[in-house]
């Protein structure tokens, strides 16, 4: 009552009820999409926590928090740390197709010095410098 008597209290209140709304649906999301991306749970496992959550999603969340809340924490880790080395590894090829030390002229004249040991014919080198140059 007293958040009516007063506007700004009451546009707070709002505010502040919009927000814990929007942090419990982030909060089932992240449980939901946790549940499914567990590999030591089997689907009947799987399958109890889901109806858990849905069924009491207070007591369900909360309790999956508490018996699961770190291994939670430990596969977002192990995500993010393949997210990263994936990202490394994109970046260190794409940077090393693009010139990272290996130039066309670079690459040019190692073909001659193949064709100037034997290793090359004029004609491998000759097709190998157009298609360098392509």
């Amino acid at each position: 009552m007293l958040a009516y008597d007063y506007p700004l209290l009451g546009i707070f209140w709002t505010m502040l009820l919009v927000f814990l709304w929007v942090a419990w649906l982030f909060l089932l999301f992240r449980i939901f999409a946790d549940i499914f991306r567990s590999h030591d749970m089997g689907g009947a496992a799987k399958a109890f926590w889901s109806i858990f959550v849905i069924i009491l999603p207070f007591l369900g969340t909360l309790v999956y928090l508490i018996a699961r809340g770190d291994g939670m924490a430990k596969r977002d880790l192990e995500i993010a740390q393949k997210n990263e080395a994936a990202f490394r590894s994109y970046v260190q090829e794409a940077a090393g197709s693009t010139g990272g030390g290996t130039s066309t002229a670079h690459e040019i004249a190692k073909l001659a010095e193949l064709r100037d040991s034997g290793v090359l014919t004029a004609d491998e080198f000759e097709a190998q410098k157009a298609k360098l140059l392509a």
